[in-house]
């Protein structure tokens, strides 16, 4: 089992920054890439970034250029460094660490960002 607890959001407004931290304890050993999710209101869950074990990164369109991600392997802790940030970043941003047969989740941190 994976236990991922986030941290790091809150209301900030547009221009702003915010860096979020996810926590990994565990089995953690199984993981091979981390990353994050948002999902806003009625809207689904879409996936923001992710890094791989060996440190490759990928980003959605959205976010590329603004939102940066990198890793602490020694604190087993990913961070999302989040730039220029719009109103239409608001969600809740949900960590991810995907497993050999699956997928563990955080249980989510708001981001609001205020225009």
């Amino acid at each position: 089992q994976v236990r991922l607890v986030e941290s790091g959001g809150g209301l900030v407004q547009a221009g702003g920054s915010l860096r979020l931290s996810c926590a990994a304890s565990g089995t953690i050993v199984s993981i091979n890439a981390m990353g994050w999710y948002r999902q806003a209101p009625g809207n689904q869950r879409d996936w923001v970034v992710s890094i791989t074990s060996s440190g490759s990164t990928n980003y959605a369109d959205s976010v590329k250029g603004r939102f940066t991600i990198s890793r602490d392997n020694a604190k087993n802790t990913i961070y999302l460094q989040m730039n220029s940030l719009k109103p239409e970043d608001t969600s809740t941003y949900y960590c991810y660490a995907r497993g050999r047969l699956q997928n563990y989740w955080g249980q989510g941190t708001q981001v609001t960002v205020s225009s």
